[in-house]
This record gives structure tokens, C-alpha cells and sequence, in this order.
């Protein structure tokens, strides 16, 4: 494409404004751009065209010609997950059909307390850490990236699908290999093991059924090993959102220190604070894979069939038009109708549980680390480009 936007995987400031995305966003909301890997595609950046597209019936996740559709990144992840390009539209019916009761709103409720438990048993590993010593007081340091932010939703999501104890470290690291946007080969062979995992672990719960998702899975009728193995997979990458959103959102509070004190004094607040963080957390540059089924017009150009397009909810989150000062941080902001977790059809499935996932850990984030703060200078932080919504490298933080 002649004068397309070259967009880069180098983008890892968490808290960076790229100018090039807000330029583009203030000249028209859809962009022509080609991808990292080179391909061509649009980015689409408003927030009333994002929205709409989220839920237009020409736009779909899947592609006729998947070895030669155009990809963003080398994850199996953004094509083996995206499904049969005949029976897209039924596939995701039948799916969102099974999982949506066991991720109901009820459901994620009664599993707070358990979620709870969870949080307070990872931060009372944190603050029995190791004691360093300073020049005039004690000094407590740890990477909240890995001993909060990472562990927590992943271990959340193992609980809930009934993943035991003694398989919680491969499946974690199977489920890091096919996040990987690098390299094809390791990111396929992470998606088969979670896949042969996933009926091993199917065909045990039938034998000696418990009380979790994959128990209940198996126990309706015409779903078998394979597809309990794919739908759990599909909540397991619904729920890595959470990862990101944690370290993140911790940043954005650090920054923000009159923000945080408020959610100490009055805990009421922190939904609210939740929806900010959510909204805040992407500042566009990427955004959600979408390949068109017919052409589409969008403010005067043409999408074709086949066409690779990035619905940018980062950019369509900080659209002025919708957001007052989008780059301000409120936790108290009216309205706050984002599209972190997508919208219509393909709305995200985990989004009452990484909403109470994160409620509980901020309250406890704010109460239990009073003294917290960075370690570093909030732009030495990096994100992690390798795999998808990887959330940041590292967090250091001391107390």
C-alpha cells in the first residue's frame, strides 16, 4: 500500500503516548498501515467506528485463505483460535452459548471469596520477602510483575477450569509459548500441548468428575474431549487481559498518588477506578484482529474482502470526542462506556471475572502496600512485545 503507516512491535512504553497514533487519530479515524511482519491492513482508530465495526456482520475473525491471510504477529494464538471461515458466526453461537453460564456474573461472584484468598496468599508471600538494608531504615523490593500480576489471574483461571496443582507450572508455561509472537514454530507447539493437555485433562474429570468448568463442560451432552480442550484454552487467554491491566494499573496509581489515597479512604470507589485503569491501560497502536467478509466502507475509503483490519481500541479509548481529556487519569469519571473488553458479538467472555479479579487486588494493593513505590523510573518500564498481552517485564517496587 503506498503511504501506509509502518507499525512496530517496538512499541513497549506502557505509559507512552505514541505521537504518530494520536496524529493519525486527529486526521481521520481510519488509517491505511502495514503490520510489523509487513502486511498490509487498516487501523482503525475512532471510537464510533471501532464500536461499530466490533459488532458489524462483515467483519469476522477468521480468513477464506488462513496460510496467506495477513497477521500482525506470529502467535498461533491470532490464527489457530480464530476459527473455521464457514462456520465462524455458529462456532462462536455454540461457544459463547456454553462458556457465558459458567462465567456468568453470578458464578464469577460466588468465586470471590476463593479469588480473595488467592491475593492475600500471594501478597503475604511478597511482604515476607527478603529484608534489605538502607543507610537509615529497612527496605522491602520485589517484582510485582511476577509475584502478583502474573501469577494471580493465571492461577484464578487454573482454579476455575479444575487445572491441579501438580500441572499449574507446564500449563503456565505452555500457555506462555503460544502467546509468542516471534516465533511460529514455538507458539504451535505450545497451542498443541495446552490442546493435549486439555483432553487428557477432559477425559480425567469424566472419570472423577469435581466442581469446576471443565467438570460441568464435559457433563453436556455432544461436547466432547476436543472441544472442552478448546474452550477451556479460550478462557485461559480470555483471562491474560487481567496480567496486563495489573501491572499496569499499579503503575498508573503509583503515578497518580492523590488518586490512590482516595480509594484508601474510600474503597466504594475502586469499580470505578477498575473501568479508569481499563480505559487507560492501551494507548493504541495495534488493536483487535478483524478480516473482512465483504467490502466495507468507512469514511469514504474501501475495505475489501480478505483485507486484514485492527478495530484500535487503545486510540478509540482516548477519542476526545467521546472522553473528556482522554489522557487524564479520573477514577471518578462519568460515563466511562470503554472498549477494553470489545463489544457485541464478540464481547469478552472473562470480563466479570477479570473485573473482580482486579477489584480485589487493587483494595488490597492500596491497603496492604501504603509505602509502595517504584523501583525504577516509571520509563525505564517495558512491555513485554514478545508474547501477547504479556503485560509488563518487570514491575520493581519497594516499600
Amino acid at each position: 500500500m503506498t503511504g501506509s503507516v509502518q507499525l512496530s512491535l517496538e512499541q513497549s512504553r506502557p505509559l507512552h503516548i505514541d505521537p504518530v497514533v494520536r496524529r493519525l487519530q486527529g486526521e481521520r479515524c481510519i488509517h491505511r498501515i502495514r503490520t510489523a511482519l509487513g502486511a498490509e491492513g487498516w487501523l482503525v482508530t475512532g471510537y464510533r467506528e471501532v464500536r461499530q465495526l466490533l459488532e458489524d456482520p462483515r467483519l469476522g475473525r477468521s480468513h477464506p485463505d488462513p496460510e496467506n491471510a495477513a497477521r500482525s504477529g506470529e502467535s498461533a494464538m491470532l490464527g489457530n483460535l480464530l476459527g473455521n471461515y464457514e462456520t465462524e458466526r455458529a462456532d462462536s453461537k455454540r461457544m459463547r452459548g456454553l462458556l457465558l453460564p459458567q462465567m456468568s456474573p453470578r458464578r464469577m461472584r460466588e468465586l470471590r471469596p476463593r479469588i480473595e484468598e488467592i491475593t492475600t496468599e500471594l501478597i503475604d508471600g511478597i511482604l515476607d520477602g527478603d529484608l534489605s538494608a538502607s543507610d537509615t531504615e529497612p527496605v522491602r523490593k520485589a517484582d510485582l510483575q511476577q509475584a502478583l500480576a502474573f501469577p494471580l489471574p493465571v492461577s484464578v483461571i487454573c482454579e476455575l477450569l479444575g487445572v491441579p496443582l501438580s500441572d499449574r507450572q507446564r500449563y503456565l508455561e505452555w500457555t506462555y509459548a503460544a502467546a509468542l509472537q516471534s516465533d511460529r514454530v514455538r507458539s504451535e507447539q505450545g497451542l498443541a500441548d495446552l490442546h493435549t493437555y486439555g483432553r487428557e485433562l477432559a477425559a480425567a474429570k469424566r472419570r472423577a468428575p469435581a466442581d469446576d468448568v471443565i467438570s460441568r463442560l464435559c457433563a453436556i451432552e455432544g461436547v466432547d474431549d476436543a472441544e472442552v480442550a478448546t474452550l477451556s484454552m479460550t478462557l485461559l487467554f480470555a483471562g491474560e487481559a487481567a496480567i496486563m491491566a495489573l501491572g499496569i494499573g499499579t503503575v498508573i496509581l503509583l503515578q497518580n498518588p492523590d488518586q490512590a489515597e482516595a480509594l484508601r479512604q474510600d474503597p466504594q470507589l475502586i469499580p470505578g477506578a477498575v473501568e479508569e485503569i481499563l480505559r487507560s491501560l492501551d494507548k493504541g497502536g495495534d488493536g483487535i484482529i478483524r478480516y473482512a467478509r465483504a467490502d466495507v466502507e468507512v469514511d469514504g475509503l474501501t475495505i475489501r474482502a480478505g483485507d486484514l483490519v485492527l478495530l484500535d481500541t487503545g486510540a478509540a479509548n482516548h477519542d476526545s470526542t467521546i472522553f473528556a481529556e482522554p489522557d487524564a487519569f479520573d477514577i471518578q469519571r462519568a460515563a466511562n462506556s470503554h472498549l477494553a473488553f470489545g463489544h457485541g458479538t464478540y464481547y469478552c467472555v472473562g470480563t466479570a471475572l477479570a473485573r473482580i479479579e482486579l477489584q480485589v487486588a487493587f483494595e488490597q494493593i492500596i491497603t496492604r502496600f501504603p509505602k509502595l513505590r517504584l523501583a525504577v523510573p516509571a520509563e525505564e518500564l517495558r512491555l513485554d512485545r514478545e508474547i501477547v498481552a504479556g503485560g509488563l517485564v518487570e514491575l520493581p517496587v519497594t516499600w
